[in-house]
């Protein structure tokens, strides 16, 4: 078995990668909405912080009521209990990444969990 994983992703609607990069700390997913179109549900977690990182578009995110207006390069974290909803503009499409985090379970990072 090797020490990383590839997988190269479409331009599907939403592609979750946990199963196929085996991963083993976090989900991330890939997701695409259309011009005028929105994710069908409003949710929250129980344990898991999601950070998105907006790679195309514009759109806006609906947290516990507030509209946060959102662009291609805008990063948003949302704590577990936030109830959100992601819409893509009338206008324009919406691409972005979620990678979804158990809250509080960072550690270490960067150099201090480097092994050099």
């Amino acid at each position: 078995m090797s020490n990383y994983s590839k997988v190269t992703v479409a331009d599907d609607a939403r592609v979750e990668l946990h199963d196929e990069l085996g991963l083993t700390g976090a989900e991330i997913s890939v997701n695409n909405l259309p011009a005028g179109a929105s994710v069908p549900f409003v949710h929250s977690h129980k344990k898991n912080e999601e950070i998105y990182i907006i790679l195309s578009g514009k759109g806006k995110a609906v947290v516990d009521g507030d509209t946060i207006e959102l662009a291609k390069g805008d990063l948003i974290r949302i704590a577990p209990a936030g109830r959100r909803q992601f819409f893509a503009a009338a206008d324009s499409g919406i691409s972005y990444v979620c990678i979804q985090v158990k809250a509080g379970s960072l550690e270490e990072y960067t150099a201090d969990d480097a092994v050099m």
